[in-house]
């Protein structure tokens, strides 16, 4: 299945070249959800298992996957997401 952007392929490295040209707020907005949504999820990236399990040895109780989710994610990390893309991308 191939990915599509406007009038163009991913696979296609001059659509690709154009839609960065075009509008450079289409890698700005995929940049940060990269960035903001990888951090919304305990199991976003490797980095995360790896504190918990840091944490873990030392007796540290890291929070269980909805009591992150509920605890920081939505109430901390969702307005962050929502602030900063108010800010750069209107």
């Amino acid at each position: 299945m191939e990915l599509c952007l406007k009038g163009g392929t991913l696979s296609n490295p001059a659509d690709v070249l154009r839609i960065a040209t075009n509008d450079p707020r289409h890698l700005i907005a995929i940049s940060m959800g990269a960035v903001f949504f990888g951090a919304m999820t305990y199991i976003g990236n490797g980095p995360n298992f790896m504190v918990k399990s840091v944490a873990t040895q030392f007796g540290a109780q890291p929070p269980s996957f909805f009591g992150y989710i509920f605890r920081y994610a939505l109430p901390i990390l969702l307005p962050v997401l929502v602030l900063v893309g108010w800010l750069f991308l209107r």
